[in-house]
């Protein structure tokens, strides 16, 4: 068994929130609690993201969507190519956190641990 990570970052890669999920549960399971009352400019996001219920709802208020669109998608979104570039800086701090070994492995035994280890290598890598 493993833990999903989901997070929020800001434009610069930087940990703003998460939330731990079960490996099995689909990763936009948690979006609508991870957005809630969040307000940003743009949503930056992998394959597992392009869902129709989400891009409705951001297209509803207005926020640009930059997502990885799946091969079998019908009708293919227009998305900022300058834009989509940025998204390595997600993929950055994720590569960063899995640095940590304790958080790589999942060696914590409880969900509390687990997410102040998550905390502190987020701490340790916006201060570097």
């Amino acid at each position: 068994m493993s833990t999903k990570i989901l997070a929020l970052c800001d434009a610069l890669g930087n940990l703003l929130k998460f939330a731990l999920m079960p490996c099995q549960r689909h990763d936009s399971k948690g979006v609508e609690e991870m957005i809630r009352n969040q307000k940003f400019e743009a949503l930056l996001a992998d394959k597992a993201f392009d869902v129709q219920w989400l891009i409705e709802r951001l297209q509803a208020q207005g926020v640009p969507i930059v997502i990885s669109q799946r091969s079998n998608r019908r009708r293919p979104l227009a998305i900022d190519e300058h834009m989509y570039r940025w998204r390595h800086l997600i993929e950055n701090f994720f590569g960063k956190l899995k640095e940590f070994k304790r958080i790589a492995m999942r060696s914590d035994k409880t969900d509390a641990s687990f997410k102040a280890a998550i905390y502190l290598a987020s701490a340790v890598i916006q201060s570097r």
